[in-house]
C-alpha cells in the first residue's frame, strides 16, 4: 500500500509543477516522442539522433518516466507510453504544439509578471513585452505559427464535443467570428451537410486559412466563404447564428460588449449568438477553467460565470437563454436579440 502523503509533501510536489512542465517542453523541443515512434532506443542512440549529450538526456528521460511520460527498460532503453505519444507530431491527439507554446520563453516571461499584475491591476503580458499578446504574435511569426498549431491541438479535443452538443439543423448560415483557421467551423459543417458557413477573422489570419486543410477539405470549400475584417468594427451580416469560441475570454468587459454589440447589429431579430467558452461554476471542485482564467489574467482577459455572461449580453441588447454543457470543459452560452 502506498504511503499517504502529508500536506507538506503534497504542497512540495505542487510547488515544483513547473519542473515537470519544463521537462515536457524540452522533450517537445527535441522531438523525443517522434524519435521513439518506431520502438525503444538506448539513450546513447537517442542522444545522437537528437544532437544532445547522453547523460543529461538520460536524467531528463528518467524524470519524465517517473510521471508516466516514457518508460525505461533494461540497458538504459526508453519507449513511448500513451502520455508520451501525445508529444508526437502529425498524429491524432497530438499535444506537441501546446507543450511548446505554453512553456516557451515569451509565455514564461509573462507569467513571471503575475505578482506585478496582482499588485498593480495591470496586465502582466504588457509588463513583460510592452504590447498586447496578439500584436506581439504578429511581430513574431514563428511564435504565431506555434500558437496557431497549439490552438488546433486543443481544438481537436473540443470541436467534436461542441458540434455534437448543439442542434444546428434550424440554421442555414453560421458565422464563425474570430474563427482562426476554421477548424471549429469545418467540424460543424461536416456534421451538418445542409449548413453553410462564413469564416471571419483578421486579414492575415484569413490569408493563411485559405490554404489550411480545414477550409480546403472536400465538402467544406463549396459551403463556406471567407471574409476578413475587425470584429471591433463590424462582423458579416446575414447569418442566422453567430458563433465565437475562445474569443470573449481574451478581452475585458468593455471590449466584449463592443464585440457583442457588433454581432447584435449584424444578426436578424430571430438570430442566435453562441459563445463557446468555459463557464465558471461555484464551489471548490477541480476546474480547468479556473486555472485557464489565470492565463487569461496574464494577457488581459478572463473566464466568466453564467451571471457575468448574462450581464455582458444585456449590455449588448442580448438575452442569455441557456447554457449548454458539452462533453469537454467548454459550454455553449446561447443568446438572442432583445
Amino acid at each position: 500500500m502506498a504511503k499517504q502523503q502529508s500536506p507538506a509533501e503534497i504542497m512540495r510536489n505542487l510547488a515544483i509543477g513547473y519542473w515537470v512542465a519544463r521537462l515536457i517542453h524540452v522533450a517537445a523541443k527535441l522531438r523525443l516522442a517522434d524519435l521513439l515512434g518506431k520502438g525503444s532506443r538506448t539513450v546513447e542512440d537517442l542522444s545522437t539522433a537528437a544532437g544532445v549529450q547522453p547523460e543529461p538526456l538520460y536524467r531528463i528521460l528518467r524524470a519524465l518516466a517517473s510521471v508516466g511520460i516514457f518508460t525505461e527498460t533494461k540497458g538504459r532503453r526508453f519507449k513511448l507510453t500513451p502520455l508520451a505519444m501525445t508529444l508526437q507530431t502529425g498524429v491524432s491527439g497530438s499535444m506537441h504544439a501546446w507543450a511548446l507554446m505554453i512553456n516557451d520563453n515569451w509565455a514564461w516571461d509573462s507569467w513571471k509578471e503575475l505578482l506585478y499584475g496582482v499588485k498593480t491591476g495591470e496586465v502582466p503580458f504588457l509588463k513583460a513585452h510592452g504590447v498586447p499578446i496578439f500584436i506581439y504574435l504578429e511581430k513574431h511569426p514563428e511564435d504565431l505559427e506555434v500558437f496557431g498549431e497549439s490552438m488546433t491541438s486543443i481544438s481537436q479535443i473540443e470541436n467534436p464535443a461542441v458540434a455534437a452538443a448543439y442542434k444546428f439543423s434550424g440554421i442555414r448560415t453560421l458565422v464563425d467570428v474570430g474563427g482562426g483557421h476554421g477548424s471549429l467551423l469545418a467540424t460543424i459543417l461536416k456534421a451538418n451537410p445542409r449548413l453553410h458557413g462564413v469564416l471571419f477573422d483578421r486579414g492575415p489570419v484569413i490569408a493563411r486559412a485559405e490554404n489550411e486543410r480545414h477550409m480546403t477539405a472536400k465538402g467544406i470549400t463549396e459551403r463556406c466563404r471567407l471574409e476578413s475584417g475587425d470584429f471591433f468594427e463590424a462582423v458579416p451580416k446575414g447569418g442566422d447564428a453567430y458563433i465565437m469560441k475562445y474569443i470573449l475570454h481574451d478581452w475585458n468587459d468593455e471590449a466584449c460588449i463592443n464585440i457583442l454589440t457588433n454581432c447584435r447589429a449584424a444578426m436578424n431579430e430571430k438570430g442566435k449568438l453562441l459563445v463557446v467558452d468555459n463557464v465558471i461554476a461555484p464551489g471548490n471542485d477541480p476546474s480547468w477553467g479556473k486555472l485557464l482564467d489565470i492565463q487569461m489574467l496574464i494577457i488581459g482577459g478572463r473566464e466568466r460565470t453564467k451571471e457575468e455572461f448574462a450581464a455582458l449580453f444585456a449590455a449588448a441588447r442580448l438575452k442569455l437563454t441557456r447554457v449548454i454543457p458539452t462533453k469537454c470543459s467548454l459550454s455553449i452560452v446561447e443568446g438572442i436579440p432583445v
